[in-house]
């Protein structure tokens, strides 16, 4: 191989990092070479190529791509070896693009041609830009010390390509850029781009050094204040003044723990910890956490406060003028007031209302609290997951804080406050924080809850005396032994009658207290009340008929506060859907007709109850079953035990399983249903599928079925009853042993409803299909015998039908 210039072919060093210009002397490290690789350095004959690299990969040759593609042939006029690799000092001489790369032996050649300069700067012009570059360097150089001796090297240079190349070491340019004014051929081009660099260090430069004045003087600052304190406070103490305010506050903590009213035990522990606060000085660590710990002990309340006489007709009134209906919850806790009258001694009473959202669950605690004259406080416990959120912390944690228990009755000042616990059922249980829940065994156990220490208090409170009153929207997700420690009061969804009469008689006149207005500027009409009620709601409670009326009060008070109306102002049904837009709540409707296959059920939501339909339909096929509805896992086995009761009940020649698919499906099918409470209605469709009978649209049913054909009672019944009779059905088929829950069913329901309890399904197929079947505990077909009844079982009666049998 020829290496010359003009064979165009030269040997590659890889350098990174560096800025490389022709026509300029300068020095480059390169790491460790190899020994054909200084052979060639050292040839002087051979045509040298400084190729910068896209990342440092050393001194081994790797792929074309690792490369850019410009590069300078340089001049060895120097050489010294050292510790980080080879120092050389060269003389850069032409620029040039590289064609080709080739790895021979270990070395690096490439095919190159020449790539001159772009000379479009005059002497002139390069004489000022080399003057703006030296110029800003002497500024940046100016801020440190020994800036001088650095000053005059820059001051030296002649050459742009030369003062660049020295510079750019000093800057901070990524790699690419720095291969950017390699590449450029125009020289005015570079110098711009150099300078616009050079200038943005200069600012960085400019606005680190101010950061580090200010917070300098934060600093200094600080100490300065820091030493005049330690000077002041050693005056203070050589005149023996300071101290006359820090004994006026511990002579005060001595005085506020006499007149507290402590049990001993608890006095005892607050004197020592006055003691250590004594001790302490007001700069130490402690000094603060133990005059916190103090100050919650003295802010408690420790004397137990006289038992009061109890009112129970002032509590009734109380309870009736604030909550219309309600009346077994009422008649509830009056007993329970009343049994706190008789014994006085009675420990703190711990009452769970439970009933769906907007029913008046939080408010009933507040009126118990006013039937009582005591103070009411409210604890949400929705999303707790922290264990010290009821306990408290330790007190070497930082920050540490009592928990939610102690807090409130110190806010309360009362050791006999009326405590509402909302949403105890949303408590997150379990976690790496502790279970919540556990702990609030202790508080709401009378035999426990006189002794209940908080972790941050690390003393025993007494709180027989508070009354608990612990809300829930469910039963389900709260742990068995929290409530086994509870008295469960139920509250039911309100009757439309009732939501009738909580708006007119309590939330329209709060409505229009809170928007300013009176019942002389606003009127509306009982039916759009009513309407209110059936279309634009959706619920047990009455919360969102609440928000309902606002929008109408929201709607009234612009129009007067406009003078766009006269007074009063009349809200009419009509006008419903102009102000707050079509209906948003539809409840199905009993169909005028169910085809066979077809059975409506009843069933329970959160918001109260509703009708759903049971569809059964089949299809040549195999035997196979289809479930569908985003069905759950029990609703899908009751679905199997109709089917399986149905095959036990059926005659083999009346319809062929085998050749017949199933397919059950419940709509709605966006919406998760779950329950046992479906048994009888599943069975009914799929006995009206195979039958081909129908059942009546305005009957509807529901109960448990069991594998031998009994009817099971089921919960919930009042909601569904109400959602029957709103859905207009006109009977119904409940569980016998259900019966006893009708006490709860409001009259007007049950006077437009025909109740009918079932024992077993052959109740049911009796009263839903008119079939007649003889309560029988199996049905087998005997070997050789072609009739339905083993020998010694029921037989059917010569008279009956055919289609009464199955």
């Amino acid at each position: 191989m020829i290496n010359n210039y003009n064979d165009h072919i030269g040997i590659v060093f890889p350098i990174s990092n560096k800025v490389l210009l022709p026509d300029v002397v300068t020095t480059v490290r390169m790491e460790a070479l190899g020994e054909a690789q200084m052979m060639h350095l050292e040839n002087h004959e051979a045509v040298k190529i400084a190729l910068p690299q896209k990342q440092n990969f050393g001194k081994n040759p790797r792929t074309e791509e690792d490369y850019y593609r410009t590069g300078v042939i340089f001049e060895v006029t120097g050489m010294d070896q050292t510790e980080k690799g080879i120092l050389l000092s060269v003389k850069l001489k032409d620029r040039v693009d590289v064609k080709g790369l080739q790895i021979e032996n270990g070395t690096l050649y490439a095919q190159f041609e020449i790539r001159p300069d772009h000379e479009d700067l005059d002497e002139k012009s390069r004489e000022e830009m080399l003057g703006y570059i030296k110029n800003v360097t002497n500024e940046i150089s100016s801020r440190f010390s020994g800036g001088e001796q650095y000053q005059r090297v820059v001051n030296e240079f002649k050459d742009l390509n030369s003062i660049i190349v020295y510079l750019s070491q000093f800057l901070q340019i990524p790699n690419e850029e720095r291969y950017e004014l390699l590449d450029m051929r125009s020289l005015k081009e570079r110098s711009l781009r150099f300078l616009d660099y050079l200038l943005k260090q200069k600012e960085m430069i400019e606005l680190q050094m101010q950061i580090s004045e200010k917070f300098s003087e934060k600093a200094n600052r600080y100490y300065r204040e820091s030493v005049l304190r330690e000077q002041l406070k050693a005056i203070q103490e050589e005149l023996n003044e300071g101290k006359e305010d820090q004994g006026k506050k511990e002579t005060d903590y001595l005085s506020r723990i006499e007149e507290a009213g402590m049990p001993p035990e608890i006095k005892e522990a607050a004197l020592e910890e006055l003691k250590k606060l004594e001790d302490q000085g007001p700069n130490k660590l402690d000094y603060n956490v133990i005059r916190n710990y103090l100050d919650l002990l003295v802010q408690l309340p420790w004397k137990k406060e006289e038992a009061k006489d109890i009112d129970l007709d002032e509590a009734r009134r109380i309870l009736d003028e604030q909550h219309y209906g309600l009346k077994k919850v009422k008649e509830r806790i009056i007993q329970h007031l009343a049994v706190m009258q008789l014994n006085k001694e009675k420990k703190g009473s711990i009452l769970l209302l439970v009933g769906p959202p907007g029913t008046g669950k939080t408010s009933l605690g507040k009126s118990i609290a006013e039937a009582l004259g005591r103070t009411y406080i409210r604890i949400s416990l929705g999303g707790i997951r922290d264990e010290s959120e009821i306990r408290g912390h330790r007190r070497t944690y930082v920050g540490a804080m009592p928990g939610r228990i102690i807090q409130s009755i110190r806010k309360a000042g009362k050791t006999n406050p009326v405590m509402v616990l909302d949403e105890v059922d949303k408590i997150m249980s379990g976690g790496f924080s502790g279970d919540p829940a556990s702990a609030l065994l202790e508080v709401l156990d009378p035999e426990q809850n006189n002794s209940f220490t908080d972790h941050y208090m690390d003393l025993p409170y007494d709180l027989s005396d508070v009354f608990f009153v612990a809300t829930a929207n469910s039963m389900e997700s709260i742990p068995g032994p929290l409530l086994d420690r509870m008295e469960v009061i139920q509250i039911s969804s309100y009757t439309m009658d009732e939501k009738f009469h909580i708006g007119k008689d309590h939330l329209i006149p709060e409505v229009l207290k809170e928007h300013g207005l009176t019942t002389d500027q606003l009127v509306m009409e009982d039916e759009v009340l009513k309407r209110l009620i059936s279309d634009y709601t959706l619920e047990a409670g009455v919360r969102g008929m609440k928000k309902q009326l606002s929008s109408l009060a929201r709607i009234t008070t612009e129009k007067i506060v406009s003078k766009k109306v006269e007074l009063p102002f009349k809200i009419k049904a009509e006008d419903l859907e102009e102000y707050l837009g079509r209906q948003v709540s539809r409840h199905d409707k009993a169909q005028p007709d169910n085809p066979p296959g077809v059975v409506t059920g009843l069933a329970w939501t959160p918001v109260g109850g509703e009708i759903l339909f049971i569809e059964a339909t089949d299809m040549p096929g195999s035997g196979a079953v289809t479930l569908t509805g985003k069905l759950g896992e029990v609703m899908k086995e009751s679905a199997k035990i109709s089917l399986s009761l149905l095959k036990s009940r059926l005659p083999f020649n009346a319809f062929n399983f085998k050749e017949r698919d199933l397919h059950i499906h419940v709509p709605s099918g966006a919406v998760p249903k779950d329950g046992p409470s479906a048994g009888i209605a599943l069975f009914s469709a799929l006995a009206s599928l195979v039958t081909g009978n129908k059942v009546d649209s305005r009957l509807a049913m529901t109960g448990e079925i069991t594998l031998r054909g009994a009817v099971l009672p089921i919960g919930g019944l009042k909601e569904k009853l109400l959602g029957a009779q709103r859905a207009g059905i006109t009977r119904v088929l409940i569980p016998k042993d259900n019966t006893g829950d009708l006490k709860d069913v409001p009259e007007e329901v049950k006077n437009q409803l025909t109740i009918i309890p079932v024992e077993t399904v052959e109740d049911v197929l009796k009263e839903s299909l008119g079939i007649f079947l003889p309560r029988i505990e199996h049905v087998f077909l005997q070997k050789g015998g072609n009739g339905l009844f083993s020998e010694g079982m029921i037989a059917p009666h010569k008279n009956i039908e055919r289609k009464e049998v199955i």
